[in-house]
């Protein structure tokens, strides 16, 4: 069994997530698309206080990108929403692997979070069916909550439908979902059938190990439901067949693959810093981070501000091949300024002037993907635990 050193555990991860900095081919949504088919998928989310996630996970692999590359994609039917671990855009072609989970949901096998609704859900789909692609406002109802922070049951509905198959997101509008029928949102061609239980382990296993390197069982379906035993089934069948193999970092088990160790014979390039979203694929496992990076990371924006240790939205940034500082920050759009109120580089980071000098470059291309005018550092700290 084959073991790999820290180091080269972590070059393996960045150049699989596509985090160590090379020129893309092709034209700018071309190299958007291009990350999409490394990664598998970008998580959505909603905070604003720097660029959303999906853009900046995104642009972190692609400094071509620009904010209007993925509703483009979604109009072109190259990319849909869906979930993969959360709310995610996926590549169409991997439509099909989404079929299981919907199947489950509108089957009664798996729970979303609204108790369904037969008759209300028949009438929003036979609304959408005649008036077209609607938004969750288009509809008239109450919230059955007085405190009213319940959603609307119309809401509800349509994220029944959508969850469960019979309606897509055609696009977004202001951030607001505009909803469709499956049938109209879906491209011709598309392969549409239902994977079989192998089929769709494969798809995971490969598709996670194509991402990130290489992976554990618990790691590769992280946050899926009701696929452990059929992955944990595929893996052993792989294993045997010589598709992927074992290996030792750290004295843990992994999976990988002939494809992903190949990396390996690929440079690494160490010396341009890459701020990272807080939901970036590379760190969204934060047990993961840890172990393979001695990086531990917490979003403290859902901790109570008394309890915070760095700030409400900090940063990971990524230099020499490691995850070396992070910083707390927002974008004042008044001022056209990109603050960063709290910089706090890791006490064992030794080149210090080499890394801010990296920083400062990365930060102008961060402030104009911010679509600010300048940024400023207001506190530095090197020695914080």
């Amino acid at each position: 069994m084959k073991s790999l050193s820290i180091s080269e555990a972590r070059k393996l991860v960045l150049l699989s997530q596509g985090l160590s900095p090379k020129q893309l081919k092709g034209h700018a949504l071309s190299k958007t698309l291009s990350v999409f088919c490394r990664l598998g998928y970008v998580q959505i989310d909603t905070i604003s206080v720097v660029q959303r996630a999906h853009h900046h996970t995104l642009w972190s692999r692609n400094q071509d990108y620009r904010l209007g590359h993925l509703d483009q994609l979604v109009a072109d039917r190259k990319v849909f929403e869906y979930w993969s671990h959360a709310a995610s855009y996926l590549l169409m072609d991997d439509y099909r692997f989404t079929l299981p989970r919907k199947l489950a949901i509108k089957s009664g096998v798996e729970n979303h979070w609204y108790r369904k609704d037969p008759k209300l859900m028949a009438n929003v789909l036979s609304r959408i069916e005649i008036d077209g692609p609607l938004m969750a406002k288009d509809f008239e109802s109450q919230r059955t909550n007085k405190n009213g922070w319940a959603s609307k049951p119309t809401k509800q509905a349509l994220e029944m439908l959508y969850m469960q198959g019979d309606l897509m997101i055609s696009e977004r509008r202001n951030f607001h979902k505009v909803y469709d029928l499956t049938e109209r949102v879906l491209p011709k061609g598309i392969d549409a059938s239902v994977p079989t239980q192998q089929e769709h382990g494969r798809f995971l296993v490969f598709r996670y190990l194509k991402a990130n390197g290489f992976g554990t069982l618990a790691e590769m379906t992280y946050l899926l439901k009701g696929v452990k035993a059929q992955v944990k089934c595929v893996l052993e069948q792989l294993l045997e067949s010589g598709e992927i193999e074992k290996i030792i970092i750290s004295d843990d088990e992994y999976f990988t693959c002939s494809e992903s160790l190949f990396l390996l014979n690929t440079r690494l390039t160490r010396k341009h810093a890459r701020i990272l979203s807080p939901f970036d694929n590379m760190l969204i496992q934060r047990n993961r981070t840890s172990t393979i990076f001695n990086f531990d990371y917490q979003l403290e924006c859902y901790v109570p501000a008394p309890k915070r240790k760095f700030g409400y939205f900090c940063l990971p940034i990524l230099w020499d091949g490691k995850l070396v500082a992070r910083a707390d920050c927002k974008v004042n759009k008044p001022a056209s300024k990109l603050e960063l109120m709290h910089l706090y580089v890791e006490p064992s980071l030794k080149e210090r002037d080499a890394f801010l000098a990296a920083l400062a470059q990365e930060l102008q291309a961060f402030t104009k993907f911010n679509q600010c005018g300048e940024y400023s550092i207001q506190k530095v700290s090197y020695d914080f635990y």
